[in-house]
């Protein structure tokens, strides 16, 4: 019963109401009066925020003596301090009472004191040691500063153990000092845990400085595991994507583990000893600690030759452990969709995927969640999804035909329906699970479309066709779908129709009961096409193979030679140019030019050498612009109209007709380039009415022409399309690709997945990762340059030299096969080996860092001659030419030069530092460091969304570009004017506007581009 004098203690309406609520939800009777007092000694404010965490609890046994412990806590807590205090210092100071393990259950609940409430928000399988430290029900035992870390939202907690970096966590902060951060806002939490210990233990460079912590911008957990099986934790990173896998679990709940090479070697590291990484192994058996909270090995994916593009020195393959268990305090009241599930139970919320037939399939296809996607806003319970059949090739008789392990041919390989309704759900231009806009600049990604414009989709349906075809993941019912829908308008609405070729993992009746995290998710969508396109150096000579001159090739050579010259002269060719390379400064050059800064600038001039060199690279490499070329997503006639000779194509003013070579990379078999004839096919009208960009192939003949073309299919593959009349003149084509016997798969004897226990399957999965992250096959590698070599030398014979091209066209066609299979290896489980007898033993020069080269005469090496020829007899911009801008000269307050002088000598200081690191995260850090000296300049990220005054930030850009030039022309050195640019760029240009007398115009970059047909545009 609650104090008859409960009621003559006042307190504020907003605090009674919340007390009334939590008495309702927790089943408690109102507080006594002591209670009550001891809310009436705070602000309205602080007791609000008491009741608060306390109606936050799952369970409390006497709410007047939580109340009063609470409240006792809030006084008890100590004034702000950086220092770093040892365990010991920690326990003796600490606001939390003693409670002995042994203290019985009836001795707690008798009493109406702090003890009282201390024990119950605590779960049944967690108890408090004496010496303050958290006890689990297996004996193990957590530091009072990782029950104090178990408090915070995780993104702090995570931040902290980020700059702890390889000390001990109870060796440098109390749990005072993290309970007294607990409630700041991210910014200035971020800001004083940086002070208290950050910058004592971890480089700035590794700093999480952000203004976006709250933008909503996916948070990205990373570890880093050592060799000997320490591990040190790096972020959170802020970005724009989510996958599958984080939208399910949540951000927080997904940790990227980076697993070191052996070699590696740390001071406070030991060599790996043992069998196959064995600390590596151990910690795939007993998980990640991250703070109070395990994480468990859950997935992997090689991101293969396009990752390893963006980053060349580190690993594709991508490791994900996901968060299993947690005895941090602040997880106890969230319901978690992984609480009490195995791993297996954990995967199975996402598909049934030990349904697949081997441990290779399993990875593969779980990785689908991995994929970067548009979740679609769309119910799948009130989707009907249907499957229908596969088109299979059949002879002239109409008889199935099948391949040489049995399995029937089709021509519908990964492509299907979808109704237009469900069409109109998804926006345009989408690529690689981003929105773009018609020009091809990401504006918003899906979380940010979803939040900022939730009726977009809807509005935008009544006044637009949907996309024509979108490539796209499905996850439902257990089933994993992937591949292509196709708009169909006959379709009832609402509905989907998959086909079997396109379902990569099959449901398990036996969890039909079971519910699993069902979605539609968008990777792609069908875009307008770029004006024209590049060749590849593999493309040329497949071109030259089947008869295209040479000097067709030169004469493009030529004239992208001219124009890269004329950028030192030619504003329109200089816009171009740096737009092309917009992404390498941040368009500061784009801007400096459209502000009116002469061309004749040095920092430009060096710039614009700097991008000169690379079209003259891209060159080098056969990267040849091409006109009426474009690329378009492929998917099949669903009229069966077309002949096993004809295509249709779609574009922006409808279907065309004509001949068109038709290619899929990455193709190295003569007849992977087909001619065929574009048709206009009138019933697909009826199909898919104004959607536009795609190619249809037909449904006829004894086998598709996706599969004649490097083994293709319609999930989503982009075809390269020409309509160029002169490769039209000259290219005849070749007898398509067969595959080999090599392309035959033996009955496999090895264990299916379903076949495995829990933990062998775990340590089988986890050897696998070991295996792709630490022994990565370069056999595809291997081929493909032999088969370049071995054709660069078939182009140069004479037509007398019949036997050595016939065995050089033998050789050739077996690493065909072998470079197909080893591109299909990773899911096939196929072990390829290259023979010595088909590695190439000599190389031609254009082929770069080779043992044993030749030079070579053939159309690529004209090409990457000719640009050598060209680069040796251009004017090198002056590098000591260090002059200034006159209408910059003038004036500045000496607090501005004094301040800025003292900032640069920092910048140089820490930018040397950066660059000392491996090229994998080089680029990363001198990032980091260079956007720390613009929001010194402007407060926040750039110039547009200052807060400063803005003559204040002219007078300061102005000392900036002074201190830069200086000292960029006392060291005769034209790229020190970089950090004014870099920093003060956007400033500086707008500045330079005013002072010609002039106004600035708005403009998108990605208008800009398409303006001047540049080629980093939307594909």
């Amino acid at each position: 019963m609650a104090d008859s004098s409960s009621q003559v203690v006042l307190l504020p309406d907003s605090v009674e109401q919340l007390l009334k609520q939590i008495c309702a939800e927790k089943s408690q009777c109102p507080p006594s009066a002591a209670a009550r007092s001891h809310l009436a000694s705070l602000d309205e404010q602080a007791s609000l925020e008491i009741l608060r965490e306390i109606r936050a609890v799952r369970e409390i046994r006497t709410l007047s003596g939580f109340i009063i412990y609470m409240v006792k806590r809030s006084h008890a807590s100590p004034g702000p301090s950086s220092a770093p205090v040892s365990p010991q210092e920690s326990v003796c100071s600490s606001p939390w009472p003693q409670i002995s393990a042994s203290t019985s259950s009836c001795a707690l609940s008798s009493q109406s004191t702090d003890d009282d409430a201390i024990r119950s928000p605590v779960p049944e399988h967690v108890i408090w040691s004496s010496s303050l430290s958290l006890e689990t029900e297996n004996g193990q035992m957590f530091s009072p500063q990782l029950v104090a870390l178990g408090e915070l939202e995780f993104r702090k907690a995570f931040l902290i153990l980020n700059y702890v970096g390889w000390k001990k966590l109870e060796d440098v902060i109390s749990a005072n000092k993290i309970r007294e951060l607990k409630h700041l806002p991210m910014r200035i939490f971020e800001f004083e845990i940086w002070n208290a210990l950050g910058k004592n233990c971890i480089n700035e460079l590794d700093r999480q400085r952000s203004l976006d912590w709250d933008s909503g911008k996916v948070h990205l957990y990373e570890c880093h595991v050592y060799p000997n099986g320490s591990y040190i934790f790096k972020g959170p990173y802020l970005n724009k994507q989510r996958t599958h896998l984080q939208r399910v679990l949540g951000d927080d709940n997904v940790l990227i583990v980076k697993f070191a090479n052996r070699e590696i070697d740390l001071s406070t590291s030991a060599t790996c000893s043992g069998n196959h990484y064995t600390a590596y192994s151990s910690i795939a058996k007993e998980g990640i600690l991250v703070g109070l909270r395990r994480y468990r090995f859950f997935v992997f994916k090689d991101g293969g030759k396009e990752e390893k593009k963006k980053n060349p020195t580190s690993s594709p393959v991508k490791c994900f452990f996901v968060r299993m268990e947690s005895n941090a305090a602040f997880d106890w009241n969230d319901s978690y969709i992984l609480s009490k599930k195995t791993v297996h139970e954990a995967r199975c919320l996402f598909m049934h995927v030990h349904m697949v037939s081997s441990l290779e399939k399993y990875m593969a296809r779980f990785s689908l969640i991995l994929s970067k996607t548009y979740k679609l806003d769309v119910d799948l319970m009130n989707v009907k999804v249907e499957t229908i059949d596969d088109l299979h090739c059949q002879d002239d008789n109409g008889v199935n035909i099948n391949n040489k392990d049995g399995e029937p041919l089709i021509h519908t390989d990964g492509t299907g329906f979808i109704s237009k309704d469900l069409a109109l759900k998804c926006p345009l231009n989408m690529y690689k699970g981003t929105c773009f806009n018609g020009n091809g600049k990401s504006f918003l990604n899906s979380s940010e479309l979803e939040e900022k414009f939730p009726d977009l989709r809807v509005a935008e349906s009544h006044k637009r066709e949907p996309p024509l075809l979108i490539q796209f993941r499905m996850f439902y019912n257990g089933l994993a779908v992937k591949g292509t829908l196709l708009v169909n308008r006959k379709l009832q609405g609402g509905t989907i129709q998959v086909r079997p070729s396109m379902i990569k993992v099959e449901a398990d009746a036996k969890l039909s009961h079971v519910k699993t995290e069902n979605s539609l998710e968008i990777v792609g969508t069908s875009n307008q096409p770029k004006k024209h396109t590049y060749l590849s150096k593999y493309l040329i000579v497949l071109l030259s193979y089947g008869g295209v001159p040479k000097r067709y090739f030169l004469t493009i050579l030529m004239n992208a030679l001219e124009e890269a010259q004329s950028i030192y002269s030619s504003k329109h060719a200089a816009l171009r140019v740096s737009l092309d390379y917009g992404e390498m400064d941040d368009f500061i050059v784009a801007r400096m030019i459209l502000s009116g800064i002469p061309l004749n600038e040095p920092f430009m001039q060096y710039r614009l050498s700097t991008f000169s060199n690379e079209d003259r690279k891209r060159l080098k490499e056969g990267r040849l612009p091409i006109t009426d070329c474009f690329y378009l997503m492929g998917t099949v006639d669903p009229t069966g109209t077309l002949e096993r000779d004809e295509v249709c194509i779609i574009l922006d003013k409808g279907q065309i007709s004509g001949k068109v070579l038709v290619f899929k990379n990455p193709g190295l078999h003569f007849g992977d380039i087909h001619v065929l004839n574009a048709k206009y096919v009138k019933d697909l009208e009826d199909v898919v009415e104004n959607s536009k960009y795609a190619i249809f192939f037909p449904t006829k003949g004894p086998r598709s022409l996706a599969d004649e073309m490097a083994n293709s299919d319609f999930d989503g593959d982009l075809y390269w399309v020409s309509r160029n009349p002169q490769l039209l003149e000259y290219f005849k084509a070749s007898k398509p690709w067969v595959p080999s016997d090599l392309y035959s798969r033996p009955k496999s004897s090895k264990r299916k997945p379903c076949e495995f226990s829990a933990e062998e399957l775990e340590h089988e999965l986890f050897q696998l990762f070991l295996t792709t992250r630490f022994e990565p096959s370069f056999e595809a590698g291997i081929a493909a340059d032999s088969w370049l070599a071995f054709m660069d030398r078939f182009l140069t014979l004479e037509d007398d030299c019949v036997s050595e091209k016939e065995t050089l066209k033998r050789n050739m066609l077996q690493l065909v096969d072998i470079y197909y299979c080893a591109l299909d290896a990773p899911k096939s489980g196929l072990k390829i080996t290259v023979p010595e007898k088909l590695k190439a033993k000599r190389f031609p020069h254009f082929m770069g860092n080779k043992r044993e080269t030749y030079r070579s005469t053939s159309i690529l090496g004209e090409i990457y001659n000719g640009v050598e020829y060209f680069q040796k007899n251009i004017t090198a911009t002056k590098d000591s030419d260090v002059w200034t801008l006159p209408c910059f000269g003038c004036e500045v307050p000496n607090i501005y030069l004094n301040l800025w002088k003292e900032h640069y000598d920092q910048y140089r200081c820490e930018m040397t530092d950066a660059l000392k690191h491996d090229d994998e995260i080089k680029d990363v850090l001198a990032d980091k460091v260079t956007q720390k000296y613009k929001q010194l300049l402007y407060g926040t990220a750039d110039f547009e969304d200052s807060p400063k005054i803005t003559e204040q930030i002219y007078e300061e850009a102005l000392a900036i570009y002074q201190i830069t030039y200086e000292h960029a022309r006392r060291q005769g050195a034209v790229r020190y004017c970089g950090f004014a640019w870099k920093v003060a760029g956007s400033a500086l240009c707008r500045l330079y506007i005013i002072k010609q007398g002039d106004r600035s115009l708005l403009c998108s970059p990605s208008v800009l581009r398409e303006v001047f047909n540049c080629k980093n545009s939307l594909a």
